[in-house]
This record gives C-alpha cells, structure tokens and sequence, in this order.
C-alpha cells in the first residue's frame, strides 16, 4: 500500500514538473537591440513641407539613428508617427509587435505611414513616410 502510494506521489510529480516546463521556458527574458534607422519622405502630394515625425519602442521616443537595449518576454511594440505641421496639422500613425520568439538573430521591420490633407484645396491628398526599424536579438 505505501509503495504504491509512493509510486503514485512521484508520478504525479513527474506529471507536473514536465507539464511546467514550457511555461517556465515561455517566460525567458532576451535582450533585443532597436535601432530606428530612417524616416524617409517617400511621397507627398501637396499635403505640406513642415514635418515632425518620431519612431518609438514600447513608448519610448528614439531620435533616427539611435537605439535602445530593451529585456523583453513576450513582444515589442514599435509605433512611427508623421505630423504635417500647419494651422491645422494631420498625423499618420503605423504601429507593430514583433514577438521576441520570432528573432533568431537581426531583422529590419518597416512600417508604412500616410497622412492626409484633411483641409483646403488639396483634401484628400496624402504623404506616405517609410520607417525602417532594425532589430537584434543580443
């Protein structure tokens, strides 16, 4: 009877231990290196000539050309944003998540933004911006 009870507890615990590893293994912690490489004008029909735009990972403001190191679990988030600057500015957002899964070593993720005239003669027009983010799995 002790033996089988004995038998019994270590399957179990074998059961459980095996069942809890791939959720262990799921929440590992990698360091990812972001660049924000560019932000390129790339069409603009009329829609303006004073821009601001701005690349950010997982929230926070990177200038072109910088990176940050994040520690990351689950995904990234990248976010590119064009503002036309006038009286009445327009803006173009683009969002995306990479999942740090994915990242076997560097890739390069571009994200597509186009703003729109929302007033006067050229309403309806639009920019488009190209963003271009590198990331490296460190």
């Amino acid at each position: 009877m002790i033996k089988q009870a004995v038998t019994a507890s270590l399957l179990f615990m074998l059961a459980f231990i095996l069942s809890a590893q791939p959720l262990l293994a799921a929440g590992k912690t990698a360091k990812v290196k972001v660049t924000f490489v560019s932000a390129e004008l790339v069409e603009n029909e009329h829609v303006g000539n004073e821009w601001w735009w701005g690349g950010y990972v997982n929230g926070k403001e990177l200038e072109e050309g910088s990176s940050v190191t994040v520690s990351a679990t689950g995904s990234i988030k990248l976010r590119a944003e064009a503002q036309e600057q006038d009286k009445y500015p327009e803006d173009g957002i683009a969002d995306a998540t990479v999942k740090v899964s994915s990242l076997k070593s560097s890739i390069n993720k571009t994200l597509n933004v186009t703003v729109t005239e929302n007033r006067g003669r050229y309403s309806g027009n639009t920019a488009k911006w190209r963003f271009v983010f590198k990331i490296k799995k460190l």
